[in-house]
């Protein structure tokens, strides 16, 4: 079972704790210091998909030198703000990877093994693109 605390520090910043004591800050905008709540969920779901892509791809024995993902989101514009689009955007480089391989990787993440990108989808239509970087292989 996941575990999570949240701690209030004082006007609107709040530190985040996982089950295994790693902590982020968290603020709204006008504070400044911190990650909008409301995004960290754009990099949990990247962050669960950029650790599927990587096992996946190393099972396949592809040799991944680089990983970036880009994730936008389209929030209704009244509250609660709810996501409805959420974009993300996979940038590879490594030696010998083919399209083939990345599109499946990327697939079987977000369709198998992601669990952010499973607890969202029923509110958010979820869309990917990737593009090997082929200069990038070390």
């Amino acid at each position: 079972m996941g575990t999570a605390t949240v701690k209030w520090i004082g006007g609107k910043q709040f530190v985040g704790i996982d089950s295994t004591h790693h902590s982020v800050v968290l603020s709204t905008p006008d504070e400044g210091v911190g990650i909008k709540p409301s995004e960290l969920l754009l990099i949990a779901v990247a962050s669960c998909s950029t650790v599927d892509v990587v096992e996946i791809l190393e099972k396949k024995r592809m040799l991944l030198t680089y990983l970036e993902i880009s994730v936008s989101g389209v929030q209704d514009q009244d509250p609660p703000w709810t996501y409805r689009k959420i974009h993300i955007h996979y940038r590879v480089g490594g030696k010998n990877l083919t399209e083939k391989a990345v599109s499946q990787a990327i697939q079987l993440s977000e369709e198998k093994y992601c669990s952010v990108a499973a607890t969202i989808r029923a509110t958010a239509q979820i869309t990917t693109e990737f593009e090997i970087l082929e200069k990038i292989t070390t």
